[in-house]
């Protein structure tokens, strides 16, 4: 059998999940969210960065009648008991796995400093590729129509003072 559904809102979290839950988007959409809503994630591991965390939201979800589907592991947990054990489960496994890919990541790194690998990029070197590579025509041409380096950079969603770095490098590059 298909679900039929209707995506009322589709919500890109950019913050990442060690945030605290009021800090995320998420915090926001839960507090919005009655009986019988059904919240969609790819994992249950995505709902927060510890046990606790993704306890907490899977508690507040169950405690409004919220529906928690995964897409990945095609769980769908309610408020019945199977679905609190399940998700307690899940929470633990999800940690514990994160932990290990921690661990795994840090040992690494010291075996490679141990065997006298630099790591990193050398000190005060900058990169290549700039936020606004790819960039240059366009903002030659805003500049070049008397536009502020403040709208261009709400124009392409950066900070002001990245176009001025960027045009200041721009003109050094040319000069040079």
């Amino acid at each position: 059998m298909k679900n039929v559904l209707v995506v009322d809102k589709w919500i890109e979290e950019t913050i990442s999940g060690s945030k605290s839950v009021q800090e995320r988007k998420l915090g926001k959409l839960l507090k919005k969210m009655k009986r019988d809503d059904i919240l969609i994630c790819s994992e249950l591991s995505r709902l927060g960065r510890n046990l606790l965390m993704i306890m907490g939201i899977l508690n507040e979800c169950m405690n409004n009648d919220v529906q928690v589907w995964t897409i990945k592991d095609n769980y769908r947990l309610g408020s019945d008991i199977n679905s609190k054990v399940l998700a307690f489960a899940f929470g633990l496994s999800a940690e514990i796995e994160r932990n290990l890919i921690s661990q795994r990541t840090k040992e690494a790194l010291a075996r490679k400093r141990a065997e006298g690998i630099v790591l990193g990029r050398p000190k005060g070197s900058k990169s290549k590729v700039k936020k606004l590579t790819g960039k240059e025509s366009e903002i030659k041409t805003l500049l070049d129509k008397k536009v502020s380096k403040s709208a261009i950079a709400r124009i392409l969603g950066v900070h002001r003072l990245t176009v001025s770095e960027f045009v200041k490098e721009m003109r050094s590059s040319v000069i040079a």
